[in-house]
Parts: structure tokens; sequence; C-alpha cells
């Protein structure tokens, strides 16, 4: 009876070691797979997103990302906090908003140097000439603490106005944004491309503020602006440093891929769908925007700056508090891509 009670224990024991043994390998493969949470990943501001899934090098780096939908960053930053997804890509603006609650974020690559972003205001409100005129005004923005709520939220304070002398309307981009607009629930709003092309080509809009060019965010916001990037959880980086560097590797890929082909070229590797059924719009909205990407996936140089002053202009929570920058971001990974 001992003996057979001893086989008992160490058939048992077997067992539980091959049971461990494959939830390890299973938790181990699962390291590999990240989701990551893109704020509306049709925006040409955060095309780097699908195509690097499009051009392979996620799969180059033996990864395998799941990229999400989620047409507003704030909704996607929460997504994040909560640890549904690993990482956003979305707007630095939120890594310095973030710290300010107490949580710590940090851009791993940064796509962009300028928002890409216009104020459009509707063709039926001609007497809207500067954001002086917002007041009493309903703007479109894509979700309440996304980063064009932000901007929107700057550009009236900069201009003379009090936040609560104009309301910030959550519309989304694409079809919401421009129904929005049509029916007058909007007088203005912030939006990308290819909405902005799209209302344009109709005449129901016109350019109030334009920031997909260098030249023009200098001129509405003070600097180079960084914006579109991929933000994780600083805690997260830490523990995973060789998938994020996977991740950076493809990424850096991209950015060099984009910098080095033509509208066209890029267009052909994006969803059909993103044209919105105008695909030479789509190319030339790309071409004339392609210089808001970075090079090489590093945060430009006094760009965090530009982006503090410009949220505590007027955030209550930035006011008067110390902000360390260099938690913001980190170029460890970028600058080591191969």
């Amino acid at each position: 009876m001992t003996g057979f009670i001893s086989k008992c224990a160490l058939r048992t024991a077997a067992l539980t070691l091959a049971i461990t043994a494959t939830g390890a390998t299973v938790a181990s493969a699962a390291d590999e797979k990240i989701s990551i949470m893109v704020g509306g990943y049709e925006k040409q501001i955060y095309l780097p997103a699908k195509l690097t899934e499009a051009l392979g090098y996620f799969k180059d780096e033996g990864l395998e990302v799941e990229l999400l939908n989620e047409p507003a960053g704030v909704d996607a930053e929460n997504e994040m906090l909560a640890g549904a997804v690993q990482g956003v890509v979305g707007f630095y603006d939120h890594c310095i908003d973030l710290q300010a609650k107490g949580k710590f974020v940090e851009s791993i690559v940064q796509f962009s140097q300028a928002p890409g972003e216009v104020e459009l205001v509707s063709a039926k409100h001609p007497e809207i000439k500067s954001p002086a005129d917002f007041k009493g005004m309903n703007l479109g923005v894509t979700g309440l603490g996304s980063s064009t709520n932000f901007l929107t939220e700057y550009l009236a304070v900069k201009n003379g106005l009090k936040l609560g002398e104009f309301t910030s309307i959550p519309v989304g981009a694409g079809d919401t944004f421009i129904a929005a607009m049509q029916q007058d629930k909007i007088q203005a709003g912030m939006t990308t491309e290819p909405t902005i092309t799209r209302l344009l080509k109709t005449g129901e809009a016109r350019v109030l503020i334009d920031m997909r060019t260098m030249e023009g965010t200098k001129a509405a916001l003070g600097g180079t602006y960084p914006a579109a990037s991929l933000y994780m959880q600083t805690e997260w980086v830490d523990a995973h440093k060789d998938v994020v560097q996977k991740l950076a590797n493809a990424f850096v890929k991209t950015q060099k891929f984009i910098n080095t082909h033509s509208g066209a070229e890029i267009a052909d590797k994006m969803p059909k769908d993103y044209y919105v059924g105008d695909k030479e719009a789509y190319v030339k909205a790309l071409d004339a925007g392609k210089g808001m990407f970075t090079p090489d996936g590093i945060m430009p140089e006094g760009g965090p700056e530009t982006v503090l002053t410009v949220l505590s202009a007027f955030k209550k929570e930035l006011q008067g508090k110390q902000i360390d920058l260099s938690k913001t971001y980190t170029t460890e990974f970028v600058k080591n891509a191969k």
C-alpha cells in the first residue's frame, strides 16, 4: 500500500510539474503578443501603426501585435492604465498630463513633430475669424480629455477666452465629425486627414488654424510640438525591455520608410477603405503632411517643453506642479534600434 501511495504521489508531482511547465510556456508565448490601442488608426497622423503591420515589420521582430481601434485618445489611454492593452499610439501630451496625476507613462517612439491637426470652421459661420470668436460656440473634438480637446482649449485661452465660454463637443472623426458640422451641432472643430480634405473639397468648411506643417505648428503653438507617439507605462517598459526594443526596431524602420517613399507608395500599403473613396485626395494630403513625421523616432529637441507650456496655459492640474519631462519619454530604444 505504501508503494502504491508513493507511486501516486510521484505521478501527481509529475503531473503538477507538467501543468506548471505548460503554464509557463503559455505565459511566455503571451508575453510576445502585444496589444496596442490606436486613437483612430485610419487617421493619417497615426499611419505608422497600420503601416508597420502592413510592411511585416512586427513579424520580422518575432512579435504578434494586435492593433485595436479607439477613436478618442483619452479612451485608449484609459484602456492602457486598466491593463487591457500594453501600449497606445496617441499624442505625447498624455504622458505629461498623466504625470501630474501621479501616473508614469513614457513615449517610446516619437512618430511626429507636429500635431497634423487643423481647426476647421463651418462655411455656415463666416463670423468666426479667429479663436477669439469661439465664445458661445460648440467646438468639435474627438473626445473630452483628448489631445484635440487640449489644443482647442489652449487656442481659445491664448486668444483671451476663459474655459466655460465655449463648449467642447465629442464628435470623433470622419463621418461623425462631418455630420456634426453639416447639422450645425458644431460651428468649428479640430480634426485630421483625411477628414480635413473631405470637408474642404465639398466647400463645407475652411481652415482657421493649420498645424499639419512645422511652420504652422510653430506659429500656432510657439514651437515644435511632438504629437503622435507610441507610449507605454514606465513600469511595464522596465519589466519588458526586450519586447519594447523589438517594437522600437519595427517602428523606426517604418519612420525611415515614410521618409524615403512617396505618398502614393505609402498609400498603396494601406487598407483601401482608408481612402474613403478618394485615393487621389488621400495621397495629396499625405504628400503635403509627410513632413510632420520624424525620420528616426527620436523626440525633437525642445518639443516636450513646448507641450508643457501649452498644457500649463489652461490645465489647473499642471499649474504650479513640478513635471519631470525626462520621465515622459525615452530615447533609449530608438537609439538602439536595428
